[in-house]
């Protein structure tokens, strides 16, 4: 007879439901294991054979048959070994059969017997809540995946504890749900002298979630404005904070007993891959884009990024979500982040300067920025320039706000922008609204369209920039808790949109 334990698989961010099935029959001793496994699973009968014997349990002079279906789907990773386990100890009725068919199982096992953490706890345990089981896992992944309130956690440290929860010796108790304390932000605005303009650009960034470019000089002040950008932006929400985690849990970045409700901040280094941005590589595992999802992605030297990958990142900011093709698989990552980008104005950094400026002055300017293209400088809502502080105004005292007066005008903007948004199915920021939906919340009043209208036939705005404008002037409109769109918003709007260039693309 075949006993049935369950697991999973992941394809992306999604875990399917993989059957493990165990017979044993007559025959030669042997151990086998079938059903596209790769070679950590197929090392896992040597893993499940010697926590077994650590237990003074010993396998039957007999042929031993594990199967993995659905067969064509590929196994990967060391997270099958206790399903495996929990499948062997059933066929051989040391645990009740009907209640571990009733179990989605995911843990390695040492060879002591001891269960070690593994990546993917928090979309197993919705996969498992789906089909309606209890969730199985080494007892340092309980506290992530009991986030999912749908089904039972539990949270094991050994195999032998498995063995006496199904027999009745000793029940586990259920875990429960972990959060990670933030980290206090020691980095603040007002500690910027001086940047007025670039501050307010982060902050109607922050507010809407648009995309940003700033352009100035080494040493101008670029990279310790974008630090200190997670200071003023809102904690996630439980929906988001569920839907950043099950990504970071399938990178293995979930390792302090929970989950985080601060947003992500990812920073690239120029050198980075393709595949380490987008994603891919061995499993398709998810790229910066997405590890940022519902967070910041920071790329500093913009222009210094290879073209395959700037222009890789078009389409991603566009639909929110990246698709990593493969040979064998399609797999789908979301990836609505806020792109802050960073670049010199030439390859020297001293375009403005006379005295400094090399001699290819303005042709290098156009050179360097000429490697972001068209259609992705268009995609930015926000552009600024950063100018270089004097060094007699590092000496003057602070006049700037804090984060913390910058924050909570950015969350009440966000306050505004999640009720508006309500009954809006996958829209919950201005940056997100398109269609009649931003005609209804961002059209203008009369001065404000005829200001708009002389911007577009002067400039060339596209109609991608027409529409990125209106969400702009909608943000700004939310900081000023203004219910309607007025010249003013427009104005500044436009303002940050032909700061850097003026001819759309």
């Amino acid at each position: 007879m075949v006993a049935r334990a369950f697991t999973v698989a992941f394809e992306g961010v999604e875990a399917r439901i993989v059957e493990v099935q165990c017979a044993l029959a007559p025959g030669l001793p042997s151990f086998a294991i079938v059903g596209l496994p790769d070679k950590a699973v197929s090392e896992a009968r040597e893993r499940v054979r010697a926590a077994l014997a650590s237990m003074s349990i010993a396998l039957p002079s007999k042929r031993i048959t594990v199967n993995l279906s659905p067969a064509d789907l590929p196994k990967e990773g060391s997270h099958f070994d206790l399903p495996i386990a929990m499948a062997l100890l059933a066929a051989l009725e040391i645990i009740p059969r009907d209640v571990v068919e009733n179990t989605v199982a995911l843990g390695e096992l040492s060879l002591d017997g001891r269960l070690v953490p593994v990546i993917g706890a928090l979309p197993a345990a919705m996969a498992a809540a789906e089909e309606g089981r209890s969730l199985l896992c080494p007892r340092a992944c309980g506290a992530e995946a009991a986030w999912v309130g749908a089904t039972q956690v539990l949270g094991a440290a050994t195999l032998d504890e498995v063995v006496r929860h199904y027999t009745g010796q000793a029940p586990i108790t259920p875990a429960e749900a972990g959060e990670v304390k933030p980290e206090t932000h020691s980095r603040d605005f007002a500690d910027v002298k001086g940047q007025e303009r670039a501050k307010r650009a982060l902050e109607i960034a922050a507010a809407g979630r648009h995309h940003l470019l700033m352009v100035g000089s080494p040493g101008s002040g670029k990279s310790m404005l974008a630090a200190r950008l997670p200071s003023i932006l809102p904690p996630l929400s439980a929906v988001e904070a569920l839907e950043t985690s099950m990504i970071h849990s399938l990178a293995g970045l979930l390792s302090e007993g929970g989950i985080s409700r601060q947003r992500p901040f990812c920073e690239p280094h120029h050198t980075a891959s393709m595949a380490a941005i987008v994603g891919g590589g061995r499993g398709a595992k998810p790229g910066q884009i997405s590890l940022a999802h519902n967070g910041v992605l920071f790329m500093d030297e913009f222009p210094e990024f290879s073209r395959p990958v700037l222009e890789t990142l078009r389409q991603p900011i566009e639909t929110g979500e990246i698709v990593v093709a493969r040979a064998n698989a399609h797999v789908r990552y979301p990836c609505r982040f806020l792109l802050i980008a960073a670049a010199n104005p030439c390859k020297c950094g001293y375009l403005a300067d006379p005295a400094r400026a090399c001699a290819r002055v303005p042709l290098c300017g156009e050179d360097y920025l000429g490697r972001i293209s068209g259609p992705l400088m268009d995609r930015f809502d926000l552009r600024v320039e950063v100018p270089p502080v004097a060094f007699s105004d590092l000496d003057l005292p602070s006049t700037g706000e804090s984060s913390a007066t910058i924050a909570a005008r950015v969350a009440d903007a966000r306050a505004i922008q999640t009720k508006r948004f309500s009954g809006a199915d996958g829209v919950r920021v201005n940056a997100e609204a398109e269609g009649a939906l931003l005609e209804q919340i961002a059209t203008p009043d009369a001065a404000g369209k005829a200001l708009l209208t002389r911007v577009a036939e002067r400039f060339g705005l596209s109609a991608r920039g027409y529409h990125r404008v209106l969400r702009v002037a909608r943000t700004i409109a939310d900081l000023d808790h203004s219910a309607n769109v007025h010249s003013p918003h427009v104005a500044e709007a436009v303002s940050f949109r032909l700061a850097i260039g003026t001819k759309e693309t």
